[in-house]
């Protein structure tokens, strides 16, 4: 089965147009989980709560009409530690009230993920992840060309009142430099962003590009789509990701190529990390530079300090889990201020989640997102060849969850969003999605 609807329509009883539902739940659930501050900007916090409640309803809704097939071996242990942890580190959270809404946003999310891992297909997720990210790409160069042509100037959200204070240039929805050939900011607000945004893109679209059911020249024509927004974001840390992903495809179209005897794939690897790792200290120092005075790099390195500091005080199992820092309690308040900028994640998921719920709950999170690349790797490398008229070969479908998961984790390093709203939606349902192909033998699209 490649779509959603051949699973529903299986189902004695089903309506006919619970199917659309579905795909028209789930297009809508990731635009609003990488695009949240596009609501936020639009509508305000009261907006954009409605608007993720809505998300969270339907996906409970979903869940209970189309009662997908629940099997413990089908569900990902680990992330459900994770969260069941993250609820008990409210016990000895510094911060209870704030622990309690961070928990119940953590705990939504994953919701919404667990729907889209259930309710979905392969060919189900990856079209309604086609369609958001498309939609997002678009409307964000749209935004950005209005702005240039109309607004001329650097653009604040709706509902924003700072007064007659200097507003520092983070804060705007679009600082008017499209035709300065960027950063732009799009929709989303941030380049970072709205950069990894377009790398998912590239991904998924390239994905179609390759896989039969699909229009070839439109997938192309969002390929460009992409390329052209990651290019305007100028966003480094993005591009690093996207030569991990490219890095981590070649070495899974080799081991295809070799179904037996992958040894010399994996020493070439565990080599090539090796080397990879070397360079760094061998250019630690012009790194340090760029990590500390990019504005790109907006002083991780100074956030990273203070967050090693705040780790070395409960380094076993943490402060408590709070997902976003919230800069109305300690240790958080003026924790990290850049340029009149308070930023609100350690800039590295591994030392936010040490933060946050110790060495322990960081080995659950090791868990869960090792786990769900393992899958991954396998699922794309062990696929078995498929006749496709003119020979044999692998659905390039098979290689979607290992690149968006490789390029989550190399995201994961400078950005913390992997445990919030898109990033950790995502994962949650690449680790139900992959874990139902490992025991269930899911088709690929």
């Amino acid at each position: 089965m490649t779509d959603v609807r051949a699973r529903i329509s299986a189902r004695a009883g089903s309506p006919p147009w619970l199917g659309q539902a579905v795909r028209a739940w789930a297009g809508f659930a990731f635009f609003t989980a990488f695009a949240g501050q596009f609501w936020r900007n639009l509508l305000g916090w009261w907006g954009f709560g409605i608007i993720a409640g809505a998300v969270i309803v339907g996906a409970v809704v979903l869940l209970v009409l189309v009662r997908p097939t629940w099997n413990w071996r089908l569900v990902p242990k680990s992330a459900i530690a994770f969260v069941g942890f993250a609820a008990l580190s409210i016990a000895w959270s510094a911060y209870p009230p704030t622990s309690v809404l961070a928990v119940g946003i953590l705990a939504g999310t994953a919701a919404a993920g667990v729907a889209l891992g259930l309710c979905l297909t392969w060919g189900g997720f990856l079209r309604s992840l086609a369609t958001a990210l498309a939609w997002i790409l678009a409307l964000s160069l749209v935004f950005e060309l209005w702005v240039a042509l109309f607004v001329g100037e650097p653009l604040l959200p709706n509902f924003a009142d700072y007064g007659d204070a200097d507003v520092p240039a983070a804060f705007y929805w679009s600082r008017d430099l499209l035709f300065a050939g960027g950063p732009i900011e799009g929709i989303v607000a941030n380049r970072n962003l709205l950069g990894m945004i377009a790398l998912l893109g590239l991904i998924v679209f390239a994905i179609q590009a390759r896989t039969m059911g699909y229009r070839r020249d439109r997938a192309i024509g969002w390929i460009v789509v992409a390329v052209v927004t990651l290019a305007l974001t100028r966003s480094a840390t993005v591009l690093l990701a996207a030569v991990v992903v490219a890095v981590v495809l070649v070495f899974a179209l080799w081991a295809r190529r070799r179904p037996h005897g992958r040894l010399p794939v994996y020493l070439t690897a565990a080599g090539s990390l090796a080397a990879a790792i070397a360079a760094v200290i061998a250019a630690w120092g012009p790194l340090l530079d760029l990590l500390g005075r990019s504005e790109d790099a907006t002083g991780r390195l100074d956030i990273w300090a203070s967050v090693q500091g705040l780790i070395a005080e409960r380094p076993v199992l943490g402060w408590g889990w709070t997902g976003y820092w919230a800069p109305w309690t300690d240790p958080y308040a003026g924790l990290a201020v850049r340029n009149g900028v308070e930023y609100l994640q350690a800039h590295n998921a591994w030392l936010d989640v040490w933060m946050q719920l110790g060495v322990v709950g960081l080995v659950v999170f090791a868990a869960l997102v090792l786990g769900t690349l393992s899958r991954s790797w396998f699922a794309a490398v062990d696929r078995p060849a498929v006749d496709f008229g003119n020979g044999t070969g692998y659905r390039a479908s098979a290689l979607l969850a290992l690149l968006l998961t490789a390029a989550l984790i190399a995201q994961s390093i400078g950005e913390s969003r992997i445990l919030i709203e898109g990033g950790w939606m995502l994962l949650i349902a690449l680790a139900f999605l992959t874990k139902r192909r490992r025991f269930a033998g899911e088709p690929m699209p």
